[in-house]
């Protein structure tokens, strides 16, 4: 098996984008950034600061958000429109698919503090909607980072791209999942972060780290296991999934987002449609009232952690091998 070696890091991806668009603004005076009361959440004060003219603050007003950085990417600005996702792909998601993708702007739209990451506000705060939403409209792409090294380098990608793009992150410190010299980030392609034959992993965003913890402890159990970082969900790599599905025993999608019309759903509708038959179990958050407590705490309720992988993986395994 692979080296799974994770080194830990205190920060967390939105400081990495905060920090890459930073870089970015000093040398391109065409990087603006529109917030609509984040600059603090979005980690965004000290941009707003070094680069007062290329910030702009819409306050709590999401459509006029998106509208606004439409505009200016229409003008030739590299715009990044940040946001809270469970509020920036809802309350404005008409102008996400109008202003945004059916006008082919090209908008990086940033939803902070995604998945459960708001924990206890609850519900209202909780975006497990935005990847089935936005996999539904034409011509935006999905990127969700795992780790720092992601995060940078899928702001540099989006800076530079002539369509529109949503990033995800939440609010973690997160981990590095390779050791320095081996990150490889490609768009469009997973990240394989290890390898094993018996079970593919896939994950997205903050799930990738308790999914190579979890691997970790398959491994004392004989279990080998794959486990790619999924980074973007949309193009799916469809060659890589599969690949793993045609050579491991079962595969287990892993998302902090609802079991409907997110990563899992994209994977197995692909491989039903392609014919590739294996065991298969999306792992998110089940359509009922959401528990409430921390991130951790809801994650955990609902097995996305170390434990809870383990023993999905082991499940699923076994009523193979029936």
């Amino acid at each position: 098996m692979a080296d799974q070696n994770i080194h830990t890091t205190s920060t967390s991806n939105q400081d990495i984008f905060s920090k890459t668009v930073e870089q970015l603004a000093a040398t391109d005076t065409n990087i603006v950034v529109v917030t609509s009361d984040s600059r603090g959440s979005g980690k965004l004060v000290s941009f707003g600061q070094k680069f007062p003219d290329q910030h702009i603050e819409v306050g709590i007003a999401e459509q006029n958000l998106v509208g606004v950085a439409a505009g200016l990417a229409s003008c030739g600005k590299k715009t990044f429109a940040v946001s809270p996702a469970c509020f920036l792909t809802a309350r404005s998601f008409e102008q996400i698919k109008n202003d945004v993708a059916y006008s082919n702007n090209p908008v990086t739209l940033v939803g902070i503090s995604a998945g459960v990451s708001y924990g206890a506000l609850g519900s209202t705060h909780h975006s497990l909607h935005d990847f089935a939403a936005l996999r539904a409209v034409n011509n935006i792409s999905i990127v969700v980072p795992a780790d720092n090294f992601e995060t940078a380098a899928a702001v540099a990608y989006a800076a530079n791209c002539n369509t529109p793009v949503y990033l995800r992150f939440g609010k973690k410190a997160m981990p590095h999942l390779q050791e320095t010299g081996k990150e490889n980030f490609e768009f469009g392609k997973g990240r394989v972060i290890t390898s094993g034959a018996d079970i593919a992993i896939i994950a997205c965003g903050e799930t990738v780290a308790p999914a190579l913890e979890a691997a970790k402890k398959l491994a004392t159990q004989n279990i080998h296991a794959t486990v790619i970082s999924m980074h973007t969900i949309k193009p799916l790599d469809t060659n890589l999934l599969a690949s793993v599905a045609n050579t491991c025993k079962a595969v287990i999608t892993i998302e902090e987002h609802s079991v409907y019309g997110g990563l899992g759903e994209a994977c197995a509708a692909y491989l039903l449609q392609q014919g590739i038959h294996v065991a298969f179990k999306i792992m998110g958050i089940p359509d009922e009232y959401t528990v409430t407590g921390s991130q951790t705490e809801i994650l955990n309720h609902y097995g996305i952690s170390e434990s809870g992988i383990v023993d999905a993986a082991v499940r699923l395994i076994q009523q193979k091998e029936k």
